[in-house]
C-alpha cells in the first residue's frame, strides 16, 4: 500500500503545480481589453472568455463593430474581424 501511495502523491503534486503555473500565465480580462485597445481604439461592448481566448467586441471610432480574439495565455491577438 505504501509503495503505491507515494507515486500517486507525487503525481498529484505535479498536476497541481502544473495547473497553478498555467493559471499564473493567464492574462486577466482587463489586460486583454488593454491589449486590444492599443491597436483598436474604441468603446468595448462586451468581453467573453471561452476556452483559451477572450473575444472582445469593440465599437471603433468609425462606427464599425469589430470582434477581436486574444489568446488568454500569451496575450496575443489571434483573430481580428
Amino acid at each position: 500500500m505504501k509503495s503505491t501511495l507515494l507515486p500517486l502523491m507525487l503525481l498529484a503534486s505535479m498536476l497541481i503545480s502544473s495547473a497553478a503555473h498555467s493559471a499564473e500565465k493567464a492574462i486577466s480580462k482587463q489586460q486583454a481589453i488593454n491589449i486590444v485597445q492599443k491597436q483598436h481604439p474604441g468603446r468595448v461592448l462586451s468581453v467573453k472568455q471561452k476556452n483559451s481566448h477572450y473575444t472582445i467586441k469593440i465599437l471603433d471610432n468609425k462606427g464599425n463593430i469589430r470582434l477581436i480574439r486574444v489568446d488568454s495565455g500569451e496575450g496575443k491577438i489571434i483573430r481580428n474581424h
